[in-house]
């Protein structure tokens, strides 16, 4: 049995006011916690603020991607985005380049993708989950998620629901320099005490690692990817 991706957890330093933020950008309804984007449709996946400030000392290790269904929407977007709080933000993109790239209110980079992008025709509105990561990654989530993958080229690579929805994709190298500490991480779901033993013994076999080997907790588990990023495996609620 393969895990399910249950939710991509964010570390904020306001969690609410980012929910609310991330709520209103991607037109969906905040949980009664304040703290949980729900998703609009089932392929869609529910974001989790978290209380957590996170020093910097380079870009996030996933941003988000943003999809247009054409100019004036992309405008739409941006112009939204500003309203509630967010700001441009220069990372050396050129002026030809069609994606708007922004920071919400806490400094998150995300980008607004221009009309007529083909790779992600079809995704949603939140299109990506655009990651900074190594071609290994990339084979380790597909298996990990029994996600197929729907590009592999250049080292780079991309997985994909089989329902569809957004993709998640990994740049190759070179790597930037990582963070302390990610504020997004992706959180996994099984079903049960048993199937979560051996789900970890599962993604332990693909490559990935034990975050805390003596934790005694038998409903969730911190683990790390082959790149070192972590997620967390619970028993889902």
């Amino acid at each position: 049995m393969t895990s399910q991706l249950a939710a991509l957890c964010h570390r904020a330093d306001d969690p609410e006011a980012l929910a609310g933020y991330w709520g209103g950008l991607l037109r969906r309804e905040v949980a009664g916690d304040g703290r949980t984007v729900l998703p609009n449709e089932d392929v869609e996946c529910p974001i989790r603020f978290e209380s957590g400030h996170t020093a910097r000392t380079g870009p996030n290790q996933v941003h988000l991607h943003l999809t247009s269904e054409s100019p004036s929407d992309q405008q739409a977007t941006v112009a939204r985005a500003l309203e509630l709080g967010g700001r441009h933000l220069d990372v050396g993109q050129r002026p030809e380049e069609g994606h708007v790239v922004l920071a919400d209110p806490e400094g998150n980079e995300f980008c607004v993708i221009e009309a007529g992008n083909a790779y992600l025709a079809g995704c949603g509105f939140l299109g990506e989950l655009a990651c900074d990561g190594t071609q290994e990654v990339g084979y380790f989530w597909s298996a990990a998620l029994g996600w197929p993958l729907v590009w592999d080229q250049d080292q780079e690579t991309a997985i994909q629901s089989p329902e569809g929805g957004a993709k998640i994709a990994w740049g190759g190298p070179p790597l930037n320099p990582g963070n302390e500490v990610n504020r997004m991480y992706l959180a996994l779901a099984t079903s049960g005490e048993e199937e979560l033993s051996a789900e970890v013994e599962r993604l332990v076999a693909l490559g990935a690692t034990r975050l805390d080997p003596a934790q005694t907790d038998h409903r969730a588990v911190r683990l790390a990817d082959p790149d070192g990023n972590e997620f967390v495996l619970a028993v889902a609620r």
